[in-house]
C-alpha cells in the first residue's frame, strides 16, 4: 500500500515528511516546538509575531546591531537608536538573553526546519520586519491571514486580510522581496481561512492572489473568521484548493488523532497536515501519525494512545525546564499552567491535579504535585 507519509517541497525547501505543527498563540513556544520535532514534526511555525513590533524594536527580539557588540547600552536604548535608521541595520543575534520576545522567534534546539510567522496589515511593515530576520536563519517566512483575535483583526491583520485579497498580494510580494534581498530567497508561505464569514467565502481568490505574488505554500484552516474555532471545519475547501493551485496546500482544522490526519490526506489530496489544538499537550501525535501513515492498517484509539502517564508527565516537566531556561523560572511556571493542563487531559484524577498545578510557582512545586499525585494513585 502506498504510504501517506511523503516528502514536501516548498520552493527551495525540501522536507522529508508532511506532518507540520501549526502556530498556536500561547502554546507553540520554542521549547514545545523542539519537543514536537523530537516526536517527528517535520516543519513548525512560531507563534504569530507582530511585524511592526519587530522592526520598531528589534532588540527586544534578540537582534542587535553588529557595531554595538561591546556597547554597554541597554536593549531598549539599542532599539531606539536603530529605529532611526531608514535602511535595514546589520544585525547579529544577541547572546541568549532570558527574554520571551527573543525566544518567540528563535529556533528550537531540536527544530530542524521552522518558519517565523509574521502578522501585519501593511506591506511595508512586513517588508521591514522580514528584512531583519537573517541572523535567526529561518527556513521560511509565513504570513498570518487567519488569526481571528480582535486585537489582531482591528489593525487590519490576521483574518481581516481575507476582506482585501489585493492587500494579501501586496504583503506577500513585500515578503518575497525581503526574502530575495536579505534572506537568500527562502520561501514565503501563507496561512488563510475560508473567508471572513459565510457570505464571503473567498479562500480560492485569496490563495490565487498569494500564489501569483510568490507564495510557495498555502495553508488553509477551512473555517471562516466568524466561526472562530466553533462548528466543523469544511475539508471540502481544502480539496477544492488543491485542484486550483500549483504550489503545495497544507490542511488544518479538526485534526485531533492520527486517523484524522490519514482521513484528511485521503479525502483532500493535500500535501501536508498541520496539527494545531490536537498537538497541545500531545506532541506524541506526530510519532503516532507517522506510524499510522506508514502502516495504514494500524489504528489508534485516541490522542494519547500508547503513551504512558509517566512519559507524558516526564515530557511536561522537561518542557517546563526548557521553557524556564528561555524565559526564567517564574514566568515559565505561569506560562506552563495551561500547557500542563493539556498534558494531563483525560487522565484519572486529572481535574484535582490541574487544580493544584494552576497555583504552582516553581519547578519544585510542579514536581512535588506530580509526586503527590503518583503516591495517591498507586
Amino acid at each position: 500500500m502506498k504510504t501517506l507519509y511523503r516528502p514536501v517541497k516548498i520552493g527551495s525547501l525540501e522536507l522529508s515528511g508532511n506532518l507540520f505543527l501549526a502556530p498556536v498563540a500561547g502554546y507553540t513556544d520554542r521549547a514545545f516546538r523542539s519537543i514536537c520535532a523530537e516526536e517527528g514534526a517535520n516543519f513548525s511555525f512560531t507563534e504569530l509575531v507582530s511585524a511592526e513590533a519587530l522592526y520598531r524594536n528589534h532588540a527586544r527580539y534578540g537582534l542587535v546591531q553588529e557595531d554595538l557588540t561591546h556597547s554597554s547600552k541597554s536593549t531598549d536604548e539599542e532599539a531606539r537608536n536603530s529605529n532611526n535608521n531608514s535602511a535595514s541595520p546589520r544585525l547579529r543575534v544577541r547572546s541568549s538573553p532570558i527574554n520571551s520576545s527573543f525566544n518567540l522567534v528563535r529556533r528550537g534546539e531540536k527544530e530542524k526546519y521552522y518558519a517565523i510567522q509574521l502578522f501585519g496589515g501593511e506591506s511595508e511593515s512586513i517588508y521591514k520586519a522580514a528584512s531583519l530576520l537573517a541572523p535567526l536563519k529561518p527556513d521560511a517566512i509565513d504570513i498570518n491571514c487567519g488569526c481571528p483575535v480582535p486585537k489582531v483583526v482591528k489593525n487590519g491583520a490576521g483574518s481581516a486580510l481575507m476582506k482585501n485579497p489585493s492587500n494579501i498580494g501586496r504583503i506577500v510580494d513585500a515578503a518575497v522581496r525581503a526574502s530575495r534581498e536579505s534572506l537568500g530567497s527562502i520561501p514565503v508561505t501563507i496561512k488563510i481561512r475560508s473567508g471572513w464569514d459565510s457570505s464571503s467565502v473567498n479562500y480560492a481568490e485569496c490563495a490565487r492572489v498569494a500564489a501569483e505574488a510568490g507564495a510557495q505554500m498555502v495553508s488553509l484552516h477551512p473555517r471562516t473568521r466568524a466561526q472562530n474555532y466553533g462548528g466543523r471545519s469544511d475539508w471540502a475547501h481544502i480539496a477544492d484548493l488543491v485542484t486550483r493551485l500549483s504550489v503545495p496546500v497544507a490542511g488544518s482544522g479538526d485534526l485531533y488523532t492520527p486517523e484524522d490526519a490519514q482521513k484528511m490526506l485521503n479525502e483532500t489530496g493535500c500535501a501536508a497536515v498541520m496539527f494545531a489544538r490536537g498537538a497541545m499537550g500531545n506532541p506524541f501525535i506526530f510519532s503516532a501519525a507517522r506510524s499510522l501513515l506508514d502502516n495504514s492498517e494500524e489504528s489508534f484509539d485516541n490522542n494519547h494512545a500508547g503513551v504512558s502517564f509517566s512519559k507524558r508527565i516526564e515530557t511536561a516537566l522537561r518542557h517546563l525546564e526548557m521553557l524556564a531556561a528561555d524565559i526564567g523560572e517564574r514566568t515559565a511556571c505561569l506560562e506552563m499552567r495551561k500547557q500542563f493542563c493539556a498534558y494531563t487531559k483525560g487522565i484519572p484524577g486529572g481535574a484535582a491535579l490541574r487544580d493544584k498545578v494552576v497555583h504552582a510557582e516553581t519547578i519544585e512545586e510542579y514536581r512535588n504535585i506530580v509526586i503527590d499525585y503518583v503516591e495517591k494513585n498507586r
